[in-house]
């Protein structure tokens, strides 16, 4: 399966020396991606014996059978697999850069995010330019090709239903080509091990790792709401702090993570809050809960694609004011309000009157209420200013 990141790495390396970290989700596709988006990568990964053996002799020995002593060799591409495991990688790939950053271009990629791994020497700043890989989405199943623009006109599909398929098994790779019940059942229990055994061993030195699994387990009815801390620490028995702790863990091995309210231009604007949404919304029973967090993963992968091409600095948000009134989602574009969205079961529910009213007090360009159950359009939901009900069978084609 082709994915819009290799022709991402592709421009990378077309247009910059930097080195290319790609973080993301464990099983989104990380490894196939950078393996396979040129003919002919050198691949080192951390969980490989061998391999590991190499990498601690040092760069020169791991570099022993890339032949940079070829006259005339083109640059060599060089991949390190979940390099952040050793604990001394970012001196490792610093002398490595430094020294033959004019014959190679160098992929690190990790399921965890690099930037929380603090060991290892130097600063890389400079050396580097960062992608976040994320499931698939609508867009990306229908021309995993990325546009020049932010937005993509609406990509015509017919036939199979691709959005139902992707609400039913989720954006990761394999559940969704198998599309089989039984393998996402399978699947997603020995993912969760993976997550809650040897993520979090590797991330930290927490060893309650049942009370995690069991706030992992809270979390899937509470998506899209606002958190209660105090009540999720009663519910695990522990403190409030360790709660705020343990979701930045939860969040840094790509199970959660937290989006917060938009206080600007907001009058009696809700100030603390974040809501929680996972990577994987599979997990989550209630069709609207589900729903919304699909809209927000597709919105998540939209904003962190922009901002890491550097069309801009990219961030998603949601409304809410004392008075209760709320809307789901927020993009920002440059630290101002650019479109809102209202993810909706059906197409029958009316407009709210929330759209509108933070459409005025925010200045947003755009205010969408995006509907599951409508067929696509081919009108660009960009077009309009006013608040309007869209497909997301149209709308989120015209993002990555």
């Amino acid at each position: 399966m082709k994915r819009v990141y290799e022709e991402i790495l592709k421009e990378h390396f077309r247009n910059d020396r930097q080195m290319a970290f790609v973080s993301g989700p464990r099983q989104v596709g990380k490894t196939t991606t950078c393996r396979t988006f040129e003919p002919e990568i050198h691949y080192f990964n951390w969980d490989d014996m061998k391999d590991r053996a190499l990498i601690a002799g040092g760069p020169d020995k791991t570099l022993r059978d890339v032949r940079l002593d070829i006259l005339g060799a083109s640059p060599r591409f060089i991949v390190f697999d979940e390099l952040h495991k050793y604990g001394k990688w970012k001196t490792f790939v610093k002398g490595l850069f430094d020294k033959h950053k004019e014959d190679l271009n160098i992929v690190v990629t990790g399921s965890s995010r690099l930037d929380v791994f603090k060991k290892g020497g130097d600063s890389l700043m400079g050396r580097y330019f960062r992608y976040r890989m994320h499931p698939l989405s609508l867009a990306e199943l229908l021309n995993p090709y990325p546009s020049a623009a932010e937005t993509r006109s609406p990509i015509e599909h017919s036939g199979d239903d691709t959005l139902a398929r992707l609400f039913k098994f989720g954006g990761f790779p394999e559940p969704y080509l198998k599309a089989s019940s039984r393998f996402s059942t399978r699947w997603n229990s020995l993912r969760g091990q993976q997550l809650f055994r040897e993520d979090l061993r590797d991330t930290s030195r927490v060893h309650e790792l049942g009370q995690i699994e069991l706030l992992a387990e809270l979390l899937k009815s509470q998506t899209g709401q606002l958190t209660s801390y105090s009540s999720l620490a009663r519910k695990v028995n522990i403190s409030v702090d360790t709660v705020k702790r343990w979701l930045r863990l939860l969040s840094a091995v790509h199970y959660c993570y937290l989006i917060r309210p938009w206080t600007k231009n907001v009058t009696r604007s809700l100030l603390k809050e974040p809501k929680v949404f996972l990577w994987d919304w599979t997990l989550i029973d209630d069709d609207g809960a589900r729903f919304e967090n699909l809209i927000a993963g597709h919105l998540l992968k939209a904003v962190h694609f922009w901002t890491d091409r550097g069309m801009g600095i990219y961030e998603l948000f949601f409304l809410r004011d004392k008075s209760g009134r709320e809307v789901d989602f927020l993009v920002t574009k440059d630290d101002k309000p650019w479109f809102l969205v209202e993810a909706k079961l059906s197409a029958n529910k009316p407009i709210g009157n929330s759209l509108g009213y933070f459409q005025n007090s925010t200045g947003a360009k755009h205010a969408f209420q995006v509907a599951y159950d409508m067929g696509p359009i081919m009108k660009d939901c960009f077009s309009k200013i006013d608040p309007v009900i869209v497909p997301a069978r149209t709308f989120l084609t015209q993002l990555v």
